[in-house]
């Protein structure tokens, strides 16, 4: 890719072992056109030395569903996951865990395996080897590692170590922010480096996620490149340690990136089209509403007194949640809409949802109607344009396309077009400007594969998340489990190596798809611990 002679040959033959380097939400073109212009020489190594392309994510392109494809290489709709929250039948929401991934990933497959930091990973699954929790852990106690002797080791040895980074926290403090990032990244790379001392590992898979939680508050390509200047040093650091082993490196990402402009509210065009109907202010709903009194407001006190949102997440019974979430008025998209008087609504990410009776228990919608009722919905949707542009705003797809094998999936996936983000909260306004959000999801994300018996400047073909898993498993002699959706990327091997001159075998695992394997500990609890107020779209 770039025109920078190499000092080293990728190393060729059989991989003994797999390390998969996720980096959260690497945008393809710019990585691209930082190596041609002469940047990231690790980066430039891996265009150079090994096999590269887009990586499509799923659809829609959300963290929260492409990490379980790229992990077990099936689609949501067998691995069924469509969000970070799970849709129930009384139109509430409980966080989706590790126990609601229902096919099995990497580090479950291979043995003994070094699994951290990837998303929708918690609570630590008993696995051959050890594992720390990623994003959507809320504490680092019971459920934060496996074994649980790890999550003391990082208590002692690491004691700034954080889980995540919350960069909506951080509006007009981007100082601030980088300066929170750039402390997250050390301990982030300190606890690479820990595992990276066990030396029995077969599959090595650890997480990145401080390329998507900057990309979302800073979009200016100069700050951009000085950061990814330091993830260049990290993925140097990988290779080498990963040529050490004799080991398949595989950089992914879950998805790419792009700068946002505006915003727009799904829930109000179904309102303004009449589709959706708001909860009317009465009772004590319009006592608290005439005393100025909303989700915002109330969350506002309560930070001001030292109660967080992670401290109600974690700590306020769901009973209780629930009943004030539909009492307190504001704009969310669930709680604050009146399902007995509506036909279609919004939850997740993008995700429309027809009020089927024979799915919501306030359903109005016939099941016998649903199609020409999902049939206006798109119509609808991709009728709305920008008020300046005259461009339209969403590209809509079918859930019965992308999902075809879950009855429960969402009806409708709506993704932003050039520049429009997809809001699901009920606003007065369709349409907002971005503000902090300067950048969204894309789907075009990054694969890399280098070392032992990669092709040197291979390129793939039409390769999506699923594909990665297969792969990996191939490349190291593993079989490939029937269930799998992606294929082997045959392309990014050289011809004379093992994984290209032997057939991809397979397994029938014969795996419960209804609700996985069991976890460590009271899932119900995780539950608990894991519900939110219901105020944060």
């Amino acid at each position: 890719m770039s025109d920078t002679d190499s000092d080293r040959a990728a190393p060729s033959g059989q991989p003994d072992r797999a390390f998969v380097l996720g980096l959260d939400g690497v945008p393809w073109g710019l990585l691209r056109d930082w190596v041609e212009d002469g940047h990231l020489p690790n980066f430039a190594r891996l265009f150079d030395e090994g096999a590269s392309g887009v990586l499509e994510s799923t659809t829609p392109a959300h963290t929260a569903l492409a990490w379980p494809s790229i992990a077990t290489g099936t689609w949501p709709d067998q691995h069924g996951v469509y969000g970070f929250q799970r849709l129930g039948p009384d139109y509430t929401h409980r966080m989706n865990t590790s126990g609601d991934v229902s096919r099995p990933a990497l580090w479950e497959l291979v043995s003994p395996s070094v699994t951290a930091n990837v998303p929708m990973t918690y609570p630590a699954t008993a696995v051959d080897g050890e594992l720390v929790a990623g994003m959507m852990t809320p504490r680092r106690d019971e459920g934060f590692t496996h074994p649980s002797s790890l999550g003391e080791t990082v208590d002692d040895e690491l004691p700034d170590y954080e889980i995540g980074l919350d960069w909506g926290e951080y509006a007009d403090r981007e100082g601030a922010f980088q300066d929170d990032l750039d402390d997250l990244l050390a301990a982030r790379n300190a606890l690479r480096e820990k595992l990276e001392a066990r030396s029995d590992w077969s599959l090595f898979f650890f997480v990145y996620t401080a390329p998507d939680r900057l990309q979302h508050l800073v979009w200016n390509e100069a700050v951009l490149l000085a950061w990814y200047e330091r993830f260049d040093d990290i993925v140097g650091e990988v290779m080498d340690y990963a040529e050490e082993r004799n080991a398949m490196l595989t950089v992914v990402s879950d998805h790419g990136f792009g700068p946002n402009e505006t915003v727009v509210s799904a829930a109000t065009v179904l309102e303004r089209a009449g589709y959706l109907s708001r909860r009317e202010q009465s009772g004590m709903r319009g006592v608290l509403a005439n005393l100025g009194i909303d989700k915002d407001s109330v969350l506002s006190k309560l930070n001001r007194v030292g109660i967080s949102e992670q401290a109600i997440v974690d700590y306020v019974p769901q009973g209780f949640v629930d009943v004030a979430a539909m009492q307190v008025p504001g704009e969310h998209s669930l709680y604050d809409v009146d399902h007995a008087n509506t036909t279609a609504f919004v939850h997740g990410a993008g995700n429309v949802y027809v009020n089927d009776t024979g799915r919501f228990e306030d359903g109005v919608v016939a099941p016998a109607e649903r199609a020409t009722v999902k049939a206006e919905l798109v119509d609808l949707f991709e009728g709305v344009t920008g008020p300046e542009t005259g461009d339209r705003v969403f590209d809509v797809a079918d859930g019965d396309d992308v999902f075809p094998r879950d009855e429960d999936a969402p009806d409708l996936v709506l993704s932003g077009r050039d520049g429009y983000e997809v809001l699901t909260m009920l606003t007065d306004e369709t349409f907002h400007e971005a503000e902090t959000k300067a950048a969204g999801h894309r789907p075009e994300g990054v694969f890399f594969a280098w070392g032992p018996g990669v092709q040197s400047g291979a390129r793939t073909e039409d390769a999506t998340v699923v594909d990665v898993a297969p792969t990996v498993l191939h490349a190291i002699g593993e079989p490939v489990p029937d269930h799998v959706d992606g294929r082997v990327l045959s392309e990014a091997f050289d011809p004379d190596a093992a994984p290209a001159s032997r057939d991809v075998a397979s397994v029938d695992l014969d795996y419960d798809a209804s609700g996985g394997e069991t976890t460590d500990g009271d899932v119900s609890d995780v539950e608990d611990r894991l519900r939110g107020l219901g105020y944060i779209e």
